[in-house]
């Protein structure tokens, strides 16, 4: 069963895994295609980067891609994850992350972790 899906013109487009998701949302590139992870159209990238915009950034910390014991990369983001640092933006998806990363309030002291004197809990903007 597929854990992640985009509807495009009716048409369901499927990811079994987040490592699928992850080389299917990816620009393309020769050695992805040469690899089989590429997305087979540009219309299946872009149902990707949807799916992938609704992915919890939580889910990256308990699903590694790379199992632990093998991989350096994997290791020290596990061992250097910094949990306080983390929690306000713990409940947000991926393209709620982007949005905050863009938001004028998202200053030099938010990214370095300084909580402001009044701060809010960052929700996307409503679209009225």
């Amino acid at each position: 069963m597929p854990r992640f899906s985009h509807t495009i013109d009716s048409h369901v487009y499927q990811f079994a895994s987040l490592k699928e998701l992850l080389a299917k949302a990816t620009p393309l590139r020769s050695g992805d295609v040469l690899a089989g992870v590429a997305a087979a159209s540009a219309r299946e990238r872009v149902a990707a980067q949807l799916a992938l915009a609704e992915v919890p950034l939580s889910l990256f910390l308990n699903e590694a891609l790379l199992p632990y014991e093998d991989d350096e990369v994997t290791r020290l983001i596990i061992d250097s994850h910094a949990r306080v640092a983390f929690a306000p933006i713990s409940h947000l998806c991926v393209g709620d992350f982007r949005d905050w990363l863009l938001d004028d309030a998202t200053d030099t002291a938010v990214l370095a972790g300084v909580p402001p004197a009044s701060r809010r809990k960052w929700r996307r903007p409503s679209p009225n």
